[in-house]
């Protein structure tokens, strides 16, 4: 291949996840989740913003559709809202709330774009964390029973599912940090939860498999390349350190190696609880990997009591010192962390098949006689994207890619303050309007490469 290219079954697709555009939260039978709970407690969202509306995509779907249709997406990475089809976490099904996604299964296979559905992204029934949550081992059962109910209801049309998004996220920004729902700020649970994640993963992948032929299961992880701030072997360490608390404590045991001993070593009693066999049942045997990237981490030693482990993120202000061009998100853009990170994984773990399911950025896009030229955007794609090719070309069995994010949304602790979509929503009026990136991308699957000229 040519640098840009990629190969001829390569999948092009966007991605989206329920909480942040569906809206009706209160509608045909949906209960509240953690997100729900923790939007409406003042001070955790930018501007008080909540879901309640979003994108309105539960009222709008066929319109959504259109325009996939419209882009040529070849598939449509979304999630079921756990709190939709079993409102109380356990029992019996929702009709009304499985419906909607059949649905939407339906209209998306008539496009011909393959629907690739993620069983969790972070909307856990607020009726299950008021049991104590992911902390609470009879989660893992309540995650079984739903996925079961979904693959029942799905499983005759959909044949690619993610078990978890981001598990990493889920742990420690909304357990140890408390800036994502359900808002805790313990280690230890933390910790807890991570492996409860990662467990139901685990027994979930041989239920979907089993649902029947072809089933093409895996997970999704947010990976971050982790750079020290310097040479010095304390800042060396750090890295290490920290490179096994976002990656390796999901990546080990996920591939078979177990948790990483160094790090459990420092965790000491604050590590999780487990029973004898669960690393083997974490270990289940992948269809693919989902990565998400979105920009490496670098980090320096600082003294314990500081941060945990005695490690701490450099901050926008000092990466931008450094040289950085940073999103609206303070993120840094580094494409060839991509790439890097992509080969590290196949040499390393060697996954049968990786997927790109989330890759973008945020930047402060305005409406300009009704149109959003966001060159940004399209020169971030482009570079992430040779990325991405390079790393196909160096052996990486990388089988799509999936932009974050079809459109606008509900950005999670930043509310509406921030815009990750190729279109753009007025949440006024939730008029969507396609953005110059959207024609790229358009360009870009209709050529299977990227563009030499735009």
């Amino acid at each position: 291949m040519q640098p840009g290219q990629f190969p001829d079954d390569f999948v092009w697709g966007a991605a989206t996840a329920a909480y942040q555009i569906e809206g009706a939260v209160d509608e045909d039978g949906r209960a509240p989740s953690i997100w729900d709970t923790f939007s409406h407690t003042p001070g955790k969202t930018w501007n008080g913003d909540t879901g309640d509306v979003a994108c309105d995509h539960y009222h709008r779907w066929p319109e959504d559709v259109q325009i996939m249709r419209d882009l040529g997406l070849e598939a449509y990475r979304f999630s079921i809202a756990w709190p939709r089809v079993i409102p109380g976490g356990w029992g019996q099904p929702n009709p009304r709330g499985l419906d909607f996604y059949d649905s939407l299964v339906d209209a998306l296979l008539a496009a011909n774009i393959t629907p690739f559905v993620t069983l969790y992204h972070w909307d856990l029934p607020q009726a299950l964390q008021d049991r104590g949550g992911w902390a609470n081992r009879d989660t893992v059962e309540a995650f079984l029973e739903y996925a079961e109910a979904v693959v029942q209801r799905l499983g005759d049309r959909v044949t690619h599912w993610i078990t978890h998004n981001e598990p990493q996220v889920v742990a420690f920004v909304g357990h140890a940090l408390g800036l994502h729902a359900p808002g805790l700020t313990d280690q230890r649970t933390a910790l807890q939860v991570a492996h409860h994640l990662l467990l139901s993963h685990g027994r979930a992948v041989p239920l979907l498999r089993s649902a029947r032929a072809g089933m093409q299961v895996g997970i999704t992880l947010n990976l971050s390349p982790v750079v020290p701030a310097s040479q010095q072997p304390e800042d060396q360490r750090a890295a290490a350190l920290y490179d096994a608390l976002i990656n390796r404590w999901f990546l080990d045991p996920v591939f078979g190696r177990g948790y990483p001993q160094e790090l459990l070593a420092q965790l000491g009693d604050l590590a999780p609880q487990m029973a004898d066999n669960d690393l083997d049942m974490i270990a289940a045997s992948l269809d693919f990997l989902g990565v998400n990237y979105y920009f490496p981490s670098y980090v320096r030693a600082v003294p314990p009591q500081q941060a945990p482990l005695g490690v701490a993120t450099l901050t926008p202000e000092e990466l931008a010192a450094r040289g950085f061009e940073l999103t609206a998100m303070g993120w840094p853009i580094v494409p060839d962390g991509l790439r890097d990170l992509l080969v590290h994984v196949h040499r390393e773990y060697a996954p049968r098949a990786i997927y790109i399911t989330e890759n973008g950025a945020a930047f402060d896009d305005q409406v300009v006689d009704g149109a959003v030229q966001d060159q940004r955007r399209i020169a971030y794609l482009r570079e992430h994207l040779l990325a991405a090719s390079a790393a196909i070309q160096e052996g990486v069995p990388l089988r799509g890619y999936f932009v974050w994010s079809l459109m606008d949304n509900f950005e999670w602790a930043y509310g509406y303050s921030k815009r990750f979509g190729i279109v753009y929503v007025d949440y006024a009026t939730q008029q969507r309007i396609p953005k110059a990136s959207a024609e790229w991308y358009r360009r870009v699957i209709a050529e299977n490469r990227v563009p030499l000229e735009d």
